[in-house]
C-alpha cells in the first residue's frame, strides 16, 4: 500500500474471552487471527522501527487496565510536572510537601494494591541531591500509603541501567517515556516487542535488586 500499511488476512476473531485481551483495540478496529509462521516467514524487515505512540489518555489506562504488576524507573534529576504541582511550591516554602490522598492517581493506585497487584518503582539519585529529586523522596510517604513499592539507588551505583525513564507493564508492556530538555514528556512510547520488553525487564529486575527502601535510604540521605 501507498500508506506504508500491511493487509493481513485472517480469520475473524469472535470469542468474547479473546477479545476481552485485547486492551488497544480501537474504535472501528477488527482482529483477526493469522498463523504465526506468517508474520515470522513473510512480514515486513525494515530495518527501522516505527515508534508506537499513545497519548496522555490511553497511558493513564495503562494503570487501570494491568493485569499483575506495574512499575517504573525513573533516571532524571527533575520533572517539570512536579515544579508545576502546587505541593512543590509548599515543599520549597517549609521544606514538607502537602498531599491529598483523594487524588484520582492516589485513589486508583489504592484499588489496584488492595486488589493484590504490585505496584513500584526506583528514583536515581544523586549526591547531592536535586531540589526535584528531595521533592519526591518526601512525597514517597504518600506513594507508601497507597501501596506502591519505593526504592532507591544513588546515581553512582547504576552506571549499568540505561538513562531511560520507563514503566513496564504485566511484563509485557513497556510505555517510554521521551523528555526535553526542560524535563517535559513530549511523547510516550509502547514497546511490545518480546525481545525488547526482555530487555527492560532485566532492568528492573537489576535496578530492584541493588535499590533499597525509599524510608531506609532517607536516613542515611
Amino acid at each position: 500500500m501507498g500508506t506504508g500499511e500491511v493487509i493481513v488476512q485472517g480469520t475473524p476473531v469472535t470469542d468474547p474471552e479473546d477479545l476481552a485481551q485485547l486492551q488497544h483495540l480501537g474504535p472501528g478496529e477488527a482482529a483477526v487471527a493469522v498463523p504465526r509462521e506468517l508474520l515470522v516467514n513473510w512480514g515486513p524487515k525494515e530495518m527501522e522501527r516505527v515508534p508506537e505512540l499513545v497519548d496522555r489518555e490511553g497511558f493513564r489506562r495503562l494503570f487501570e487496565t494491568f493485569r499483575h504488576t506495574a512499575w517504573r524507573l525513573e533516571t532524571r534529576r527533575g520533572y517539570a510536572s512536579d515544579r508545576e504541582d502546587p505541593d512543590y511550591q509548599e515543599f520549597l516554602a517549609t521544606g514538607s510537601a502537602p498531599c491529598d490522598l483523594n487524588e484520582p492517581w492516589f485513589v486508583n493506585i489504592k484499588a489496584q494494591t488492595e486488589a493484590g497487584k504490585t505496584v513500584g518503582r526506583v528514583r536515581i539519585a544523586d549526591k547531592p541531591m536535586t531540589t526535584g529529586q528531595r521533592f519526591l523522596l518526601d512525597y514517597s510517604r504518600y506513594n507508601a500509603a497507597v501501596g506502591e513499592d519505593i526504592r532507591y539507588l544513588w546515581r553512582e551505583d547504576a552506571a549499568d541501567l540505561p538513562a531511560e525513564d520507563f514503566w513496564i507493564f504485566d511484563s509485557r508492556l513497556v510505555a517510554l517515556l521521551h523528555f526535553d530538555d526542560a524535563d517535559n514528556i513530549v511523547n510516550i512510547e509502547l514497546i511490545t516487542e518480546p525481545a525488547e520488553v526482555v530487555r527492560y525487564a532485566i532492568v528492573r529486575d537489576a535496578a530492584r535488586h541493588h535499590a533499597v527502601p525509599f524510608n531506609q535510604f532517607a536516613s542515611t540521605e
